[in-house]
């Protein structure tokens, strides 16, 4: 778990500290605010198209395979966007130029990166009983916590006017620090036999829909089985459509906020005429909302034990609360307290779709529901970015107005149409 934890914290710190200097980026190179998230559009979708093919994979590879190869693509991603971006600032190339190599050397990550969360996922759901999966898969997405913590904590340390590397200094950093990653992970992680069996006779215990189906034993450890290879999911396949759904709408929210958040600080503390003075501020932001994300799946899941369920709606309401915070907030204080409040609660609705999504299939489709989790994910980060940069752009509650009408969504669908927290857990019996 250590290893698979300092996986994730990698990639998830380098792509924080990307994000909280790009807003700078964007601003020394004079280039308009939609253009720089349409910057990682390419990326996103590529996300999307490859996630589910190295998720199968990672079933006949090994997961541990896949995690290598999400690695490489992160370290060699990080390192070609950061010499684009150094060629833009420093004249050797336009802006023009500098965006396309930065999105080409992106889609690196969005093509290759992707194949290590779906196999972090299905690496811990072939190793955990049903009732402690929402726990384990929480710590999991606590890892991308912690990095959010730390990457915008080191960025503006890792800002390198000295050595001639300036606001691109925590792409090579990372690109270092995620080499490391990949190294330890070959050098460490067990091998991928999984704990518990995943061939067998299934037998449904409930017939609602998106219940999963198991083998019920007398310790009460109920494990999912299956007989020979499992079908091919769909992202709308009955069992998976609720958690699908709430996952993509919910996430097409959250990419908004983290969208927006940057830009929304160069502007209420009047920075855009000194971009490189906004790592910090949008860094202590990012932080804050880091912090809260971590407080939500290292405390409030495990202490009231939150099921799929009561994490995905709780969680999507308070995200529309902070949103609304956020978008009234006139000062740094306010900003980063309406921030935190909304990573609150995509800290909590987040491993719950992931959860519901694992838990509604048997364990032999694990990967392949990873593969699902991470695709819709990836989807959520296509344009969803810059439609509410240019929203905001247009007015301050256009673009939040569209975000609390999305969460708002998630909650009285999920309430419909989410099964139930006993049902899944197979604690209903």
């Amino acid at each position: 778990m250590a290893l698979l934890f300092v996986v994730m914290l990698v990639t998830a710190a380098g792509n924080t500290a990307m994000q909280s200097v790009m807003p700078s980026i964007g601003t020394a190179l004079q280039v308009n605010d939609v253009w720089i998230s349409l910057a990682y559009s390419w990326s996103a979708l590529l996300w999307v198209v490859c996630a589910p093919i190295w998720a199968r994979r990672s079933d006949r590879r090994g997961r541990k395979a896949m995690m290598a190869l999400g690695l490489v693509g992160f370290v060699t991603s990080m390192a070609l966007c950061g010499l684009a971006l150094w060629a833009g600032l420093s004249g050797w190339m336009t802006a023009f130029w500098a965006l396309i190599a930065f999105a080409a050397a992106r889609s690196l990550y969005g093509g290759f990166g992707s194949a290590a969360p779906p196999a972090v996922q299905a690496y811990v759901a072939s190793r955990t009983p049903r009732v402690e999966r929402t726990k384990a898969l929480s710590l999991i997405a606590s890892s991308f916590g912690l990095g959010t913590v730390i990457g915008p904590a080191l960025a503006p340390l890792m800002v390198l006017p000295f050595i001639g590397l300036g606001l691109t200094g925590p792409f090579i950093c990372f690109a270092a620090i995620g080499l490391a990653a990949l190294i330890l992970l070959r050098w460490r992680l067990p091998n991928d036999e999984p704990q518990f069996a995943a061939r067998g006779r299934t037998t449904a215990y409930s017939s609602g829909p998106g219940a999963p189906t198991i083998q019920e034993h007398g310790d009460g450890n109920d494990e999912e089985t299956d007989q020979g290879e499992p079908a091919r999911l769909k992202w709308f396949e009955p069992r998976l459509r609720p958690w699908v759904i709430a996952g993509l709408v919910g996430g097409h929210a959250q990419a908004m906020v983290l969208g927006i958040s940057g830009f929304l600080v160069l502007d209420r503390l009047g920075l855009r005429d000194t971009p490189a003075e906004g790592a910090g501020p949008v860094g202590l932001v990012l932080m804050a909302g880091a912090i809260a994300t971590l407080f939500a799946q290292w405390g409030l899941i495990p202490r009231f034990n939150l099921g799929p369920r009561a994490a995905t709606l709780s969680g999507i309401l308070v995200a529309a609360i902070g949103t609304t915070l956020l978008g009234a907030a006139g000062d740094l204080h306010m900003i980063a307290l309406g921030y935190a409040i909304a990573s609150l609660g995509f800290g909590l609705f987040r491993p719950g779709t992931t959860a519901g999504t694992s838990l509604a299939v048997t364990r032999a489709e694990q990967g392949q529901a990873s593969g699902v989790v991470a695709s819709v994910a990836g989807a959520s980060f296509i344009y969803a970015p810059a439609l509410g940069v240019f929203l905001y752009n247009l007015s301050d509650w256009l673009g939040f107005g569209l975000i609390i009408a999305l969460c708002s969504a998630v909650f009285v669908l999920g309430w419909r149409g989410l099964t139930s927290d006993a049902l899944l857990t197979g604690q209903s019996r």
